[in-house]
């Protein structure tokens, strides 16, 4: 079961790619050339980081869902 983090895609100029963001997990973010690419990226990397965090014992924040901007 994929965690249900919220996941920023959009598009940068300066990498030339896609970029995917979790805010939740500090510093978990991948690219791909397509938006697909890099969405299934940033999933590879979100178990990863999980995965990482736990060998660590590291705390890893439970999702909040949608995040609010002011």
């Amino acid at each position: 079961m994929q965690p249900k983090y919220e996941i920023i895609l959009y598009w940068s100029e300066e990498d030339d790619a896609y970029i995917a963001e979790v805010p939740e997990l500090a510093g978990c973010m991948a690219d791909g050339t397509t938006y697909q690419e890099a969405l299934q990226n940033v999933e590879v990397i979100i178990n990863e980081w999980i995965g990482t965090a736990k060998a660590l014992n590291r705390y890893i924040p439970e999702p909040k869902g949608k995040l609010m901007y002011a």
